[in-house]
């Protein structure tokens, strides 16, 4: 289930990481620990504008590990928290960063005044 975003998002990133063997080195107590430290607080300063999920890919795929979706509610938002994440261990130190991809959520038909197509 998904919480409800205290913002209507302008676009959303996933970025497709893949995790690292010193990452995978630690204890799951160590992991946890880290992201409390260092992630849940760039988390909390940004959560007016920005708001992430985890998807845990690596049962399926090679080439990442995880996806990080993250909703914005502007660019500018988003730009700060990617400012922030980079001078982390997260950036390219315990993930690798493998490929960011932006979009915004049925803009085909915003962009047409039309009705989204929903299953």
């Amino acid at each position: 289930m998904t919480a409800t975003l205290p913002f209507e998002p302008t676009l959303t990133v996933f970025m497709l990481v893949k995790t690292s063997r010193e990452w995978l080195g630690f204890s799951v107590d160590r992991r946890f620990e880290l992201l409390a430290e260092h992630f849940t607080p760039i988390l909390r300063k940004h959560a007016a504008g920005v708001a992430l999920r985890f998807f845990d890919v690596e049962f399926y795929s090679a080439r990442v590990t995880d996806i990080w979706m993250w909703d914005a509610k502007d660019h500018h938002a988003y730009e700060l928290l990617v400012e922030d994440l980079r001078v982390t261990a997260f950036w390219d130190r315990y993930f690798d960063i493998v490929e960011i991809l932006s979009g915004v959520e049925n803009a085909y038909a915003k962009n047409y005044d039309r009705p989204t197509i929903n299953a």
